[in-house]
């Protein structure tokens, strides 16, 4: 790193302020609509709600210890070798922000095609809740890979720092959009991702399958034709239920499920397709009880 590009990193650190207002701020929005499903006696899955907090505190101890650096440092080569260099200033985290948010689409399109991403994305999508507890329900191994999804964005002259504060503005805004509270929006739902928007992503039901991937513009789904509005009533939760409040469980299940498949199959070939190909692919024969 240059001279430039270190004083660049420390007149950009403030900005992590920020990042610290959001964090509470939305962490006093799920408490609030906590205590105002408590008074208004909202049906909730309250052991469900406590798996999602206790996975979110589970996360947190790992990415503040174990994980925390992992972005960073497998990052940094890449931007030693790129011969590009972009700014640190207000500008460059505008388009910091949009990159970061065409990354969120694609690296959030691909959790949802090959299963072994899947394996960590479903924890997510696993509630059959929908509150903003849920926004919480993170896989606690998801964010030791996901810095591979923003090599690009170093390629082309971001620092590590400014591409993961990025991606940190875009996971947290969706915080709030995590809610049956919020109807819809009108003209809004069109262009961000709001609740109605991310409710039909987080349905089961067949139309809503692998739609609206966007973190926070809905631009990248309209262009790539991922997008769907809100029309039917959501049933939340996957196609098929896990049924089980306990965080380990809730981890890592669909890794105990592609680990059986993977000792059923006869050949290397079948193997690699069941980790990394399609959520739903399998050899012809285990459709023939044959395994």
């Amino acid at each position: 790193m240059s001279l430039t590009q270190f004083t660049a990193l420390i007149e950009g650190a403030p900005v992590m302020k920020y990042v610290g207002y959001f964090f509470v701020f939305n962490l006093a929005l799920i408490f609030f609509e906590i205590l105002l499903d408590v008074f208004t006696s909202k049906e909730r899955r309250w052991r469900d709600s406590g798996a999602n907090i206790a996975i979110f505190v589970m996360g947190q101890l790992l990415e503040k210890t174990a994980f925390g650096a992992i972005g960073i440092v497998c990052l940094m080569p890449f931007h030693w070798l790129t011969p590009l260099e972009i700014p640190i200033n207000e500008w460059t985290w505008v388009l910091a922000l949009l990159a970061a948010d065409f990354t969120y689409y694609w690296m959030h399109r691909l959790e949802h095609e090959h299963r072994i991403l899947w394996a960590n994305h479903s924890v997510h999508h696993s509630s059959e809740d929908y509150n903003l507890t849920v926004s919480i329900r993170l896989s606690i191994v998801e964010s030791a890979i996901e810095w591979v999804f923003f090599i690009p964005m170093i390629l082309v002259g971001f620092t590590p720092f400014q591409a993961i504060v990025a991606l940190i503005f875009v996971v947290q805004y969706q915080t709030w959009i995590h809610t049956e509270r919020i109807v819809k929006l009108g003209w809004l739902d069109e262009l961000f991702n709001t609740p109605s928007v991310h409710r039909v992503h987080h349905g089961s039901n067949p139309k809503y399958l692998d739609k609206n991937y966007g973190g926070v513009l809905m631009i990248w789904d309209k262009l790539f034709g991922t997008f769907q509005r809100e029309e039917e009533k959501v049933v939340y939760g996957l196609t098929k239920n896990i049924n089980s409040n306990n965080p380990i469980t809730i981890n890592f299940i669909e890794y105990a499920n592609i680990w059986k498949d993977v000792k059923q199959c006869r050949s290397w070939k079948d193997r690699f397709k069941v980790i990394f190909g399609g959520l739903t692919w399998q050899p012809k024969y285990f459709n023939k009880g044959e395994h």
